[in-house]
């Protein structure tokens, strides 16, 4: 008979090992995570719920039909996508201001050899990738190795690069893109009975990969989500989903007659697929636990083992290729490649949106999500502004207010989770 001194015995699962197993108590649990100051993307989510509803209600025509959010989506995927790279370098406390410039020299260079020289569509993308991927392995050799700030390389970076997209694309010229495949990319749209299709694919790969990953742990005697925790985010992700698709699946064309516009954008699908794999990197594999450990202590993850250079030259790697998804994706929105592809505010709003959304500037702490999350509201503020015939000026100090306000709850709750004993 097994004793409490069991080894075997006490590396059982038992039920009280798990989540809280009642609504009340996931409540009370939540509750209390907010006023440790864990409180995530809940103020991104709050202030999101709230614009759709502000710009819903004084233009109830325009903001909320299916055209106009389809459009938001399409408007919005550069930024979120860059934003989703940039969540790998702010996780190291470290800054990438060239970013954005990145995916515009990137696209130019996919745009040269795929316009220039014929280069079939997949190796022409690939140019674009390795562009970006070559641009962060600089960067992340001079951060990692030299020693050098983030700062002061990305700042050199953006000028130089700001140089070299003026050199491809040629005084006041642009590189046009008359690629269907790429020019697709952030206008075109999945057929109704596909998009249906992916719906049922992430819902039944959600339920079941985390149903089995809950069942795992408790055969290996690790806490694990309650029932009652997985039923709800399972039935919550369903309602999201089949939402989105019914909505985006009806009609949303503004002729019809001459041009039906229905399904999933394929830009959303991207944001997706690219939320899936960046999220797993980070939440499921070994690498992306080291990267929150060298962000929240980078001298007592190396006394642990971890080899801080690396992880912080892959990350600025990472970053910079997701940057070239990005600036194919701003190409691909205007089918060409001009000297302000990726500049201007392109940088500041990707930021924007990676803070916004939950993403702190400390480092150490941020998710994926954050990015998507973030984007949205940024665009929304953009797209429901413009709506109401409001001037740029006006924007960009909404905006701005907006990231403010997130930057302090980023602090504050730093603050009380400090106090609390959670970092």
């Amino acid at each position: 008979m097994s004793t409490a001194t069991d080894p075997t015995a006490a590396e059982k699962w038992h039920p009280e090992d798990e989540s809280p197993r009642t609504f009340g108590a996931l409540v009370s649990g939540y509750v209390d995570r907010l006023r440790g100051g864990d409180v995530g993307s809940l103020p991104a989510v709050l202030g999101l719920v709230t614009l759709v509803i502000v710009f819903s209600v004084l233009r109830p025509d325009t903001f909320p039909t299916a055209y106009n959010i389809g459009n938001l989506l399409g408007q919005s995927a550069g930024i979120v996508v860059l934003a989703m790279g940039l969540v790998f370098v702010l996780l190291l406390g470290e800054i990438d201001l060239g970013a954005g410039i990145t995916g515009g020299v990137s696209a130019a260079a996919m745009g040269i050899v795929l316009s220039r020289h014929g280069w079939p569509t997949v190796p022409a993308i690939l140019v674009g990738l390795l562009t970006g991927a070559v641009i962060g392995f600089f960067i992340g050799i001079l951060v990692s190795r030299l020693g050098i700030p983030s700062f002061v390389v990305t700042l050199a970076t953006y000028l130089g690069l700001q140089g070299v997209l003026l050199k491809q694309t040629g005084a006041g010229g642009t590189i046009p893109l008359q690629n269907d495949f790429i020019i697709k990319l952030n206008n075109g749209n999945l057929s109704v009975a596909l998009g249906w299709v992916l719906a049922i694919v992430i819902i039944v790969g959600y339920v079941g990969g985390t149903f089995w990953s809950m069942r795992r742990r408790r055969s290996a005697g690790l806490t694990a989500e309650s029932n009652l925790q997985w039923a709800l985010k399972a039935i919550t992700l369903t309602v999201i989903v089949l939402a989105v698709v019914t909505f985006l699946s009806a009609e949303r064309g503004p002729h019809p007659n001459l041009k039906s516009i229905r399904g999933l954008p394929i830009s959303l699908v991207l944001m997706i697929g690219l939320l899936l794999v960046l999220s797993f990197a980070l939440s499921r594999t070994t690498w992306g636990r080291h990267v929150y450990a060298v962000g929240g202590n980078a001298e007592a993850a190396r006394r642990a083992g971890i080899n801080v250079a690396w992880i912080k030259l892959t990350c600025f790697v990472v970053a910079s290729t997701i940057a070239a998804i990005a600036g194919i994706l701003l190409a691909s929105r205007t089918n060409s490649i001009s000297p302000t592809t990726g500049g201007g505010t392109t940088l500041l709003y990707a930021v924007g949106a990676a803070v916004i959304g939950g993403t702190s500037l400390f480092g150490g702490k941020g998710r994926i999500i954050d990015a998507l999350i973030g984007g949205i509201v940024i665009k929304i503020i953009d797209n429901g502004m413009g709506l109401l015939d409001q001037d740029q000026g006006t924007v960009w100090m909404v905006t701005g207010g907006v990231l403010l306000l997130a930057a302090s709850v980023d602090a504050v709750s730093r603050r009380r989770a400090s106090a609390s004993g959670r970092v």
